[in-house]
């Protein structure tokens, strides 16, 4: 497991989702200078919709070579294609249609359109994973609920004990909508970097005890770490109570 997380607090959302924007495009850059294919799991949410419009904004005076860069999700609604709901349109809309990312190396997560059902769709995920995956991530972005989930792991849901797949289908959601795909906590600690992107003073009990290291099936975000580094970017109101 890795070292003790790094916790970073700013100002607030706009200042957050400008330091990891940079943080992102400098990892990029130098994992390419250094021969690597960088591959990075993404987020949806909030304040991960403010991070990908700042790396559009920045990725012109960065060194990255976004057609080489890998690019899958954490977890996603399994809804239509087209739905509102899905991390993946918002991200191409953020960013990802604008720096020239080769379409062929965004992986998506199915929708309604591409399997049957929920768990046929993370099973799909899988396998894309193994055929296209590096063997882990370079970083993985997350945000965090008020309950403390991370993906679509929620506490108390059984998708939290699985340790023999990559990615799992998830029925009857706290959050709408109810149906997901989510990558497993084995799936997710493959990653050299794990970054906690968290807004928002509804956020400040779950950040605290996550740090704090509560059991998993209550804090789910206690379950994800990188091998090199864990940082924990925070605004003033999500850090209040630690």
């Amino acid at each position: 497991m890795t070292a003790v997380p790094r916790v970073e607090v700013h100002p607030d959302a706009g200042a957050l989702a400008t330091a990891v924007a940079g943080e992102l495009l400098s990892r990029l850059a130098d994992a390419q200078a250094a021969g690597g294919r960088p591959q990075i799991a993404l987020t949806g949410g909030t304040i991960a919709e403010e991070v990908h419009r700042e790396v559009a904004r920045l990725a012109p005076g960065s060194d990255v070579d976004w057609s080489e860069v890998v690019v899958w999700w954490g977890d996603e609604r399994f809804v239509a294609p087209d739905s509102p709901d899905r991390n993946a349109g918002q991200a191409h809309a953020a960013f990802l249609d604008a720096v020239g990312v080769d379409p062929a190396n965004v992986h998506e997560m199915p929708s309604t359109a591409d399997a049957a059902d929920v768990d046929a769709a993370a099973t799909a995920y899988a396998a894309t994973l193994r055929e296209h995956g590096s063997g882990e991530f370079d970083v993985v972005m997350l945000g965090i609920g008020p309950d403390g989930h991370i993906a679509s792991l929620f506490p108390g849901f059984a998708q939290l004990d699985v340790t023999d797949r990559i990615a799992v289908g998830v029925t009857g959601s706290p959050k709408p909508p109810p149906e997901r795909i989510t990558l497993t906590f084995p799936a997710l600690n493959r990653a050299r970097s794990v970054w906690f992107l968290v807004s928002g003073d509804g956020k400040a009990e779950a950040v605290a005890r996550a740090l704090g290291g509560a059991d998993v099936h209550e804090i789910p975000a206690t379950g994800v770490s990188g091998h090199e580094e864990t940082i924990w970017f925070l605004d003033r109101p999500a850090a209040s109570h630690l």
